[in-house]
């Protein structure tokens, strides 16, 4: 008879624990390249370790000449804007706050990024993209005084190229649907929406003379100046999401200027700030941004759910890869009980030019269950995203959606 496997031993020893610890505790701070702790690295510890490595795992020794000694391996975030992005929103994960500020500033002088960020002369040089502002608003505390007039002028170069883009289209697109959206029984006869007029009396066609008679016209409203939608958008502020969070400042602040429509924006992480009262200007959103840190959802959702004081007329937004660190089934729950009072919600899982991105598949086919339907976005679709849930139309999901 086959001898069976022993179960494991739940009641080891206290010293073995310590042991054990201790050389978890020696191999992160050693490396993958260290000999002698015999200890393997899985799960959360693992992406501990690529975060470290990529700062201090065999970066370059200096000789005295100050140039790096040949033969060594260079750390590895190299001069990538999406990948230094990406990185600090991962030591913010797996670190404190006192140790991530020490390793970004580690990153700046180690990996040559002080000439990109602390010589205001080189800042002025680069051509600035999306991805270049999330890492200055990640890094934005780190800056000195010197640098940061001009990491913000960096920061309005890109917010106003992106306005320039997205605004007219973005108003041209939602102005239509808002009037269409605003129907009346008796319009003007340039207001007349001749389509669903006809569809309305139906009835009353005259095969003989193969004609409708209107006993009722249907047109749209053109007072500009109603308040007719209301919009909150909720964004996520994990680093992962940087390029997200600068377009949704953008656009937040497009709708903001649009008098048919109430726009809130709303950013969180394991907190929740209203920056409705600075979407005058992009550029003071994104740096009232804090990019990177933990997620509570739920926790969000319920201010933006507190907010709501016309359910059928609100139009709510969530910008998040769905990483949940709060209360999953409340978060869920609040979007059924949005869904039942009439709101339009839907679940962008990233609004920016990447493609699909990395995202918690389990959440986002529940929200597409509770009809929420949750996909990625490009900023060219995202008005008329915005304009079907304003006109409570089918949500034209792209096709790498849930």
């Amino acid at each position: 008879m086959a001898a069976s496997t022993p179960a494991p031993d739940t009641a080891a020893p206290a010293s073995d624990s310590a042991a054990d610890e201790r050389l978890r505790r020696w191999r992160l701070v050693l490396g993958g390249e260290a000999d002698g702790t015999g200890r393997a690295l899985h799960g959360r510890d693992a992406a501990m370790d690529g975060a470290l490595a990529a700062l201090y795992r065999g970066a370059p020794e200096e000789g005295r000449s100050g140039q790096p000694r040949a033969g060594r391996r260079s750390a590895g975030l190299g001069g990538s804007a999406p990948q230094v992005a990406r990185w600090l929103g991962d030591i913010r994960e797996y670190f404190p706050a006192t140790v991530v500020q020490l390793m970004q500033q580690d990153a700046i002088t180690r990996l040559g990024l002080e000439q990109l960020l602390l010589e205001p002369e080189m800042l002025e040089a680069v051509e600035p993209d999306v991805h270049l502002v999330g890492t200055l608003l990640s890094l934005k505390h780190a800056l000195p005084e010197t640098t940061r007039e001009t990491a913000r002028a960096v920061v309005g170069r890109v917010v106003a190229d992106l306005e320039r883009r997205l605004a007219d289209r973005t108003r041209a697109t939602l102005g239509g649907a808002l009037d269409r959206s605003a129907r009346v029984d008796r319009p003007r006869h340039r207001d007349i929406d001749w389509g669903r007029t006809i569809r309305a009396n139906l009835g009353n066609y005259l095969p003989e003379h193969g004609t409708v008679v209107p006993e009722r016209l249907v047109g749209h409203a053109r007072a500009h100046r109603a308040v007719r939608k209301d919009v909150i958008l909720c964004i996520d502020q994990s680093g992962s999401m940087a390029p997200s969070v600068v377009h949704s400042a953008v656009f937040g602040a497009v709708l903001a200027s649009m008098r048919s429509l109430d726009t809130r924006l709303v950013v969180f992480d394991t907190s929740v700030v209203d920056l409705t009262e600075q979407l005058t200007d992009p550029v003071d959103v994104l740096f009232a941004t804090r990019l990177g840190g933990g997620t509570d959802i739920n926790r969000a959702l319920a201010y933006c759910q507190s907010r709501i004081t016309r359910p059928a007329e609100t139009v709510v937004v969530l910008i998040s890869d769905l990483y949940e660190g709060g209360i999953r089934d409340g978060m869920l729950k609040r979007v059924a009980a949005m869904k039942a009072a009439g709101v339009q919600f839907i679940a962008l899982l990233a609004l920016s030019d990447e493609g699909a991105p990395a995202y918690d598949h389990a959440h986002a086919a529940a929200l597409a269950a509770l009809g929420a339907p949750a996909f990625a976005c490009t900023p060219d679709v995202f008005p008329e995203i915005m304009a079907a849930a304003i006109e409570k139309r089918p949500i034209p999901v792209p096709d790498q959606g849930v």
